[in-house]
């Protein structure tokens, strides 16, 4: 029985190619990212900036937005930011948390459900989340900080682990795919929750893992062919992983994809952000960590230690940079 086999052994594509139009492509995106994040922000979830929160399913036809949202103002909870999550026929509505203690909340939380009950009667209201602003704050900078601090590990392990080159790669493509994702978010402005920071931090871990492999086979290749120029080794090693890389990308987005049509409401931009992050990450395995490495002039030379030669005795020697005769 023969072996499946997406990607032939034979393969033999000339990808460092397209580098200038994927680095291009890359840069526009990013910049349309940050923009994004810029001018129409991030939807922020309760667990950032406070306040509470209610997820409301409709059994028949869902009234129009702008409907719903007069109706919860006339709770007199404040103004409401309503989202439709998961479905045509459900939507996130989110208050601002009343002045008072703990019971206050409760009872605010009491009167939006009741209050939703009453103006829409086949609705159903699911539990209240309730989060504090001090709560909200120390999350949102607890999950700033340990973002930053994965990219930054992240970045000095390949540095160490590899070269300098190396790290600047790496460090480049995280960056890539972690501002494509807060565009994302920014576009479809899907609700930016604790779920949203654990999804960048798995991107960035399944990036490391992806990127590592690659490099890896490049140093192997870099001590291999001595002679070859820069840009055939490139294509020569991504062309050696791509098997890899195609078949770890597709087995991910076969799963995420069922959990993004079968999995639960709860979970959704968690698995959305996965998914584009994943299908990123393939594509930047390919086309964005190594180019890098042509613009920073690494070579088969550039990591050889130095020698230098001599006479000693009439017989010609040379050493390396650390003394050792060779």
């Amino acid at each position: 029985m023969r072996l499946l086999k997406l990607v032939p052994d034979n393969t033999n594509i000339d990808f460092l190619r397209w580098r200038k139009l994927a680095s291009f492509m890359s840069f526009f995106l990013v910049a349309v990212s940050i923009a994004l994040v810029a001018v129409k922000g991030l939807n922020l979830g309760v667990d950032f900036v406070g306040g509470q929160s209610v997820r409301v399913e409709f059994t028949q036809t869902m009234p129009p937005i702008d409907e719903i949202r007069e109706k919860v103002g006339d709770i007199g909870l404040g103004e409401a930011t309503i989202q439709q999550f998961g479905s045509d026929k459900a939507v996130s509505i989110r208050t601002a948390l009343p002045d008072g203690d703990k019971a206050a909340a409760e009872r605010a939380g009491q009167q939006l459900v009741a209050g939703i009950n009453a103006a829409f009667p086949t609705a159903k209201t699911g539990s209240v989340e309730t989060v504090s602003g001090k709560v909200s704050e120390e999350l949102l900078r607890t999950g700033a900080i340990s973002l930053g601090l994965a990219i930054l590990g992240i970045s000095i392990y390949i540095w160490i682990r590899f070269e300098w080159q190396f790290g600047v790669g790496a460090l480049g493509r995280l960056f890539h795919e972690v501002s494509l994702t807060f565009g994302l978010f920014a576009v479809t402005q899907m609700q930016f929750d604790l779920n949203s920071v654990a999804a960048l931090l798995t991107i960035v871990g399944y990036s490391l893992n992806d990127t590592i492999v690659v490099y890896d086979r490049i140093r192997e290749n870099l001590k291999k062919y001595r002679k070859m120029d820069i840009v055939p080794l490139l294509n020569l090693s991504i062309n050696e992983t791509l098997s890899r890389t195609v078949m770890t990308t597709v087995a991910m987005v076969l799963a995420l994809g069922m959990l993004l049509i079968l999995g639960p409401d709860v979970i959704f931009g968690f698995t959305a952000a996965m998914l584009f992050g994943v299908f990123i990450g393939g594509y930047s395995s390919v086309l964005m960590s190594t180019p890098v490495l042509v613009w920073l002039k690494v070579g088969p030379d550039s990591f050889v230690p130095r020698t230098t030669s001599g006479m000693e005795g009439g017989e010609r020697i040379e050493r390396k940079d650390d003394g050792a005769v060779v």
